[in-house]
């Protein structure tokens, strides 16, 4: 097939391109590296089969392919926030737009949604079916609202124009090409600790997260795509949850590194708990995490120490 991933030199896209291209699609890479980076698919250049397009999702494109990954967004607190008009631009005018080709050329569609639609959660594990508690005028709205207005987007054009959409809500991913900038506990812990540095730990490390290795987060992606019966939206993510605190305190470990924790307050609307139930991606998908997070974590701590 023809495969268009937009945010293909980001983090989750770079490895879903590689994936693509290994099954022997041809995939056209879209990004406008603003937190993509070249750097994440120059080892994929050298493929007859892959196409890089620099092109900014707010603005329309014509293009002749099957099937669409709309990735394209910042995704971390740091990025998002930096430019919040223009986060919640790409989520509602790169998602009409890349609706509006999928229905041109008649295109599967599926967007990359979060665990951010479901904010700051009162209902805990969270279940697809939650409609969430988000702050829609707070610092991270521009993010979680964008993507929400995303997810109702999607379904309106199936509804009124026929369109195949598909709808995943990604949890915490980490792993090798994660961002060095994005301020996000993987990443942030890892460095920290390779640099010897004071560990920071917001709030008093007792907000949980679930982290999934980001090969096992592609296979869910491929398998939701690939699905014939079912649009969802699905959660993909590891359940397997832990605090802030332990989490620092394994990546000291795996590390051998001397480093400190250190607390700082929490930030504005930041989730307490944040669980995925994964129910539903294992009865319609057939699918849940195999990478152990200690695995996962080896791995992006040699990424990264490569990088120090």
């Amino acid at each position: 097939m023809r495969i268009l991933v937009t945010g293909g030199a980001g983090f989750i896209g770079s490895h879903l391109c590689e994936r693509l291209l290994g099954e022997g699609h041809d995939v056209i890479c879209l990004d406008n590296f603003f937190t993509g980076s070249k750097d994440n698919i120059i080892h994929l250049m050298d493929s007859h089969r892959f196409e890089l397009v620099r092109h900014d999702i707010t603005e329309p494109i014509l293009l002749e392919v099957d099937r669409v990954y709309n990735l394209a967004c910042p995704a971390s607190p740091v990025h998002y926030q930096y430019n919040p008009v223009k986060t919640i631009k790409t989520s509602v005018m790169g998602t009409i737009n890349m609706l509006g080709l999928a229905k041109r050329v008649k295109a599967r569609i599926l967007q990359a949604s979060t665990s951010e639609v479901y904010g700051d959660p009162q209902i805990h594990p969270q279940t697809e079916s939650y409609w969430g508690n988000v702050n829609p005028i707070g610092i991270r709205s521009c993010y979680d609202e964008g993507k929400r207005v995303a997810e109702t987007l999607m379904m309106d054009y199936h509804r009124q124009n026929g369109v195949d959409v598909r709808i995943i809500r990604i949890f915490n991913t980490y792993g090798p090409r994660m961002a060095e900038n994005d301020g996000r506990v993987v990443s942030n812990f890892i460095l920290q600790a390779l640099r010897g540095q004071d560990i920071t730990v917001y709030g008093d490390g007792s907000q949980t997260r679930s982290f999934c290795f980001v090969s096992d987060l592609v296979e869910g992606i491929i398998r939701m795509m690939e699905c014939d019966n079912f649009i969802g939206p699905v959660n993909l993510g590891n359940p397997a949850e832990t605090t802030i605190l332990e989490f620092a305190e394994k990546i000291i470990r795996l590390t051998g590194s001397s480093s400190k924790v250190i607390f700082k307050p929490l930030p504005a609307d930041d989730p307490k708990q944040r669980q995925p139930d994964i129910t539903l991606s294992g009865t319609k998908l057939g699918w849940q995490p195999t990478v152990p997070v200690e695995d996962g974590l080896k791995k992006t701590i040699d990424y990264f120490a490569a990088l120090v």
